[in-house]
Parts: C-alpha cells; sequence; structure tokens
C-alpha cells in the first residue's frame, strides 16, 4: 500500500450536478483504493459564485458610501463551496468511504482580512493530518478561509487552486492534483491551434508566467504557492476514468531540473483583457513618471507593459502603458485628474488590443529567440506596438484582431507543434 498523502482539487464544472459529483467519488475513491490519504477541495458548482455575487450587488454591495472590502460579502459568496462539500463527503459515505466534510475557518485556513482576495497567512496542519491517515478522506471547502478574528473571507476568483495547493503543503502531501475540463496545459489554446500539443512536464517558472499572461488553466497565486513550497501539481480531466490516472496523465507542475530535456519555448500565451493608454507630450523630467504611477498605484490600477519614446516636441515624450481593460475607465479618470499638474497634451485609451507572449526556461541559454518572434510576426503583417521581457518570456502588445493569427504563426515559428 502506498499510504502517501494526496490532495485533489475539483473545480466548478467538475462539481456541476449530483452525477458529475458521483463522477468525482469514484474518482477519489480510485486513489483511496491505491493506498492514498486522502483530502479533496471543491469549488462551488459552476455558475453558482456568479449567482450569489450578483445576489450581493443587487442587496446594494457597489452602493456608493459602502466600503469595497466588504465581510458580509463573502460570508455569502463563501457559501457554494459548503453545498458542494457536504454532497461530496455524502456520496463518498454511500460509496463506503469514509468521509468527513469541513468549511475554510473549521481547518483552520487562517487569512489576513482583504475580504474578497484574502492571502493565506497560516493553516495548522495536526488535526487534518491526523483524520488523514485515520484514513478518513476529508473534504475541503475551497476559496474561504477565516481572519484571526473569526470572520470569514475568500480568495478571489479561482481561490479553490491556492486553497489545494496551500492545504497540500500543511500536510506534507506528495502531489496537488487539480482535476479540470482539460487533461492538462498545452503549448497554447488548442481552441486557437488545432496542433497544440499537451506537456508532459512544465517548470513552475513558465507555468507561473502562462498563467499570468492569460493561460486559464491555473490561477496564478496557487502556482506562486507551489513554487515556493515546492508542491508538484498535476493538471488532468476531471473526465478520466477513475482508477486510469497513472504517472503519464495530465502536465506535471514541478522544479526545472526535473526536465530532462528543456525547450527554448514552452508556449504561447494571450490575454485580449487589456487596454493601452498612452499620453502624449510628456515633459521629459524627472519625477514625472514616478507622479503618474503612484497615482496609479493608489487607485490600485495594476499596469504592466511601459515604453516611453521622445516626442516630436523638444524635452518633451510620449509614453504608453497597459491595464487591465476592467481597469481602462479607472486609468483614463485618473490621468485626466493628473494632466493638470503634471502638463502633459493628450491622453488616449485603445481598448482593441490583445498581449500575446512567448515562454519558455530555454530562453535563458540560447540567442534569436526574439528575433524569430518577430520575423515571424512581420511575415504575417502583425505589427507591435509594446514589447516586454523577463528571463523567461517575450510579451508584445498587437491590434486584438490579430490575435489568433499571431499565436498560430509563433506557436509554428518555435516548432510546437513537434513536441
Amino acid at each position: 500500500m502506498v499510504e502517501s498523502r494526496l490532495v485533489m482539487k475539483f473545480g466548478g464544472t467538475s462539481v456541476a450536478d449530483i452525477e458529475r459529483i458521483r463522477r468525482v467519488g469514484r474518482l477519489v475513491e480510485a486513489e483511496v483504493a491505491r493506498g492514498h490519504r486522502v483530502a479533496v477541495v471543491v469549488s462551488a458548482m459552476a455558475g453558482k459564485t456568479n449567482e450569489m455575487v450578483a445576489w450581493t450587488d443587487a442587496a446594494g454591495r457597489a452602493a456608493p458610501g459602502l466600503p469595497e472590502s466588504d465581510d458580509e460579502y463573502d460570508v455569502v459568496v463563501a457559501s457554494g463551496e459548503q453545498v458542494t462539500a457536504g454532497l461530496l463527503a455524502m456520496v463518498l459515505r454511500n460509496m463506503g468511504v469514509p468521509a468527513k466534510s469541513f468549511l475554510g475557518w473549521q481547518i483552520p485556513i487562517i487569512t489576513d482580512d482583504a475580504h474578497g482576495k484574502a492571502r493565506i497567512e497560516d493553516i495548522p496542519p495536526e488535526n487534518l493530518t491526523a483524520l488523514m491517515d485515520a484514513g478518513t478522506v476529508a473534504v475541503i471547502a475551497g476559496f474561504q478561509g477565516r481572519t484571526p478574528e473569526g470572520r470569514i473571507t475568500t480568495l478571489g476568483r479561482g481561490g479553490s487552486d491556492t486553497s489545494a495547493v496551500a492545504i497540500a503543503a500543511a500536510v506534507g502531501a506528495i502531489r496537488c492534483d487539480i482535476y479540470t475540463d482539460v487533461d492538462g496545459v498545452y503549448t497554447t489554446d488548442p481552441r486557437i491551434e488545432k496542433r497544440a500539443k499537451r506537456l508532459a512536464r512544465i517548470s513552475y517558472e513558465e507555468m507561473l508566467e502562462m498563467a499570468s499572461l492569460g493561460a486559464k488553466v491555473l490561477q496564478t497565486r496557487s502556482v506562486e504557492l507551489a513554487m515556493a513550497h515546492r508542491v508538484p501539481v498535476r493538471v488532468l480531466s476531471s473526465f478520466t476514468e477513475p482508477g486510469e490516472a497513472s504517472a503519464d496523465t495530465g502536465t506535471i507542475v514541478c522544479d526545472e531540473e526535473e526536465i530532462m530535456e528543456k525547450r527554448i519555448v514552452s508556449g504561447v500565451a494571450f490575454s485580449r483583457d487589456e487596454a493601452k493608454v498612452t499620453l502624449f507630450g510628456l515633459p521629459d523630467t524627472p519625477g514625472v513618471s514616478s507622479r503618474i504611477f503612484s497615482a496609479l498605484a493608489e487607485a490600485h490600477v495594476n499596469v504592466d507593459m511601459i515604453v516611453q519614446s521622445k516626442a516630436r516636441t523638444a524635452d518633451h515624450a510620449n509614453m504608453a502603458f497597459t491595464v487591465g481593460r476592467r481597469d481602462a475607465d479607472r486609468a483614463l479618470e485618473i490621468m485626466r485628474e493628473v494632466q493638470k499638474d503634471i502638463g502633459f497634451e493628450e491622453v488616449a485609451v485603445d481598448a482593441d488590443v490583445a498581449k500575446v507572449s512567448v515562454v519558455g526556461v530555454g530562453m535563458r541559454s540560447h540567442v534569436g529567440v526574439a528575433q524569430s518572434m518577430f520575423k515571424a510576426l512581420a511575415e504575417k503583417g502583425v505589427n507591435i506596438q509594446v514589447i516586454s521581457t523577463s528571463e523567461i518570456k517575450i510579451s508584445v502588445l498587437i491590434d486584438a484582431a490579430y490575435t489568433e493569427l499571431a499565436v498560430r504563426a509563433l506557436h509554428a515559428a518555435y516548432g510546437l507543434d513537434q513536441v
């Protein structure tokens, strides 16, 4: 018998109705039969969280004068996971598998008090590990925790992934299996490029970049946690037949050293949730950039790509930067507020843009990666508006109409259909 701890996580589509919850039960039963001591983290049924968010809006959460961080909002939206956890525990018991459901405050999962986007601070593991090692499956409501004072918190969208990885780290699990509606991490979105290939392994660093750049497979904070605590994460389909999951199933997210052959580029990611803000005729003097980005930071507007160039007028510059599309109107409002103080000529916002990125740890040791990217896009007539780079990624901002063309061109240029 294996007798090692394993954490399994199931998203909203995997537990969308009772029949799918029964299927999840069979997947859990198969891992228990293999000798694993199992904890299961579940999301709310598909669509339930959106429904409850709408209820909180109708109740007045978005009304003027109310605080942005509302603890009662968390009380409402955390309830979906409670239902799923209870139902799965009941299904497992009816299958003869000992199981017990837990809410975040019962573990407890201790977080800070940033309601709606809380961060996990501690998970005391003693009670949970004792339960698992005694042979009982712990079915845990994902997405939720509690403050040190005992108030319910939620972890933000995709927070159940973070719950699962944090619990895996706390109990010393051999792995965290995240079941979703795809069978692994692909070189790009298969809906855009039919020749996209499933990756057997991908490094934490690559997965973190791809998640932050638009890939929807894993939530960014869950990858950060996995990398910090060196928790292997496996992404696989919830439609895998019970008992069929093997070492070759899905995609393992792991240390770079565990990957035998490091590819130059592992994947192409894209995001259409972008807007470009351009400031024209900006005084080219020290301190101007600080004032611009301080104003945005104070309003909690995240800025990504930034480029500055000389303007036609002497001692002036033009600056462009990107924000999330949902923040575009707020960014425009802030820039108009600081315009008189700073003295730039004009501000414009373009929401018809997309960010396309190539990611790979092999970039550290290979030259010509950028040249290949720019050549492939030029041959397809795709104009680059902004460029940003890191050690293992290159991102470009382009007209949104060319997104799919650019993704396919880059996928072919780096031979990803041959992986």
